[in-house]
């Protein structure tokens, strides 16, 4: 990567991704700071990671940078809590905290701060028990729902080669390709009929999200849903075959700093006009969102 981008200023990451895997965060920072280079992590997912020693390990003691985590996601914050961790020489901490002044608000809202810090001590205290039942109670959830005919829960083939360095057991997720239905479905059945809203799904997979909040009521309450589902599978109407590209194909080229196509002059055209022209904001799709309606 760095002789392709001598550049670079640093290396930026996603771990975990939104399927719960992992990369290798140890090697990609030693190959970093052999370099003098920064690695920053979006570890949006990992804020319980630091709290037990059978999940995957935490960015910052894997030798990251920065990490940027969001509380509210697999900790028990309001929506909005998230912070960032920073250690290390490579990022001058003036500097970031000046950048994240421009991003904050000068009036925060003390009640995030302090769900926030409730959420850490209670973690401290008693995290490694909370997580170790949820750790506990996912091994037997994988297991269980393994079990049930047509749906199989993904593990072993996340963690080969060429594949992901570690996985998040909490989040369970589940290939519906054998049911003949898409993700997609599975979701929308699901939650209409079952009340239950999956953690994430796409032309294949669903996954179940668990937290330490978890119980073998709740775990019940799924498997027995998604029992329901492999029965209602063959009324639906088959899953519509979906082409991937490879991934060389979804390397695009930058003709224009981001920034640039920011600031600069722009006009707003139809979609179809779009088509080999410089964008001039994000367009970001999300693998937690169903493709055939972005108001979700």
């Amino acid at each position: 990567m760095w002789e392709r981008y001598p550049d670079a200023a640093g290396c930026l990451i996603v771990s975990p991704t939104p399927y719960g895997t992992c990369a290798d965060i140890a090697a990609i920072a030693k190959a970093c700071h052999a370099r003098g280079k920064p690695l920053i992590v979006d570890e949006a997912w990992g804020a319980h990671l630091p709290f037990h020693q059978d999940l995957p390990t935490w960015a910052m003691d894997a030798g990251a940078d920065i990490c940027v985590v969001s509380v509210h996601k697999m900790g028990a914050g309001f929506e909005q809590g998230s912070v960032y961790h920073l250690q290390g020489d490579l990022v001058d901490p003036a500097h970031l905290s000046a950048c994240a002044d421009l991003l904050m608000t000068t009036s925060p809202n003390a009640i995030l701060y302090s769900a926030i810090d409730g959420w850490r001590r209670h973690m401290v205290q008693q995290g490694s028990e909370l997580l170790g039942n949820a750790l506990a109670l996912a091994h037997k959830l994988r297991t269980d729902i393994d079990a049930i005919p047509g749906i199989h829960v993904l593990e072993h083939e996340l963690l080969a080669v060429e594949s992901s360095h570690d996985l998040d057991r909490m989040q369970i997720l589940m290939d519906l390709s054998a049911l003949g239905i898409s993700g997609y479905q599975a979701a929308d059945w699901l939650r209409e009929n079952c009340r239950i809203d999956m953690g994430l799904s796409d032309h294949r997979l669903v996954m179940a999200t668990l937290s330490m909040a978890d119980d073998d009521v709740t775990a019940s309450r799924l498997t027995d849903a998604l029992r329901a589902l492999t029965d209602a599978a063959p009324t639906m109407a088959p899953a519509t075959p979906v082409d991937l590209p490879a991934p060389h194909e979804l390397e695009l080229e930058t003709v224009v700093l981001p920034r640039d196509a920011f600031f600069g002059a722009t006009e707003d055209v139809p979609t179809r006009e779009a088509i080999g022209r410089v964008a001039a904001e994000q367009i970001t799709p999300l693998p937690t969102r169903d493709s055939r309606d972005s108001s979700r």
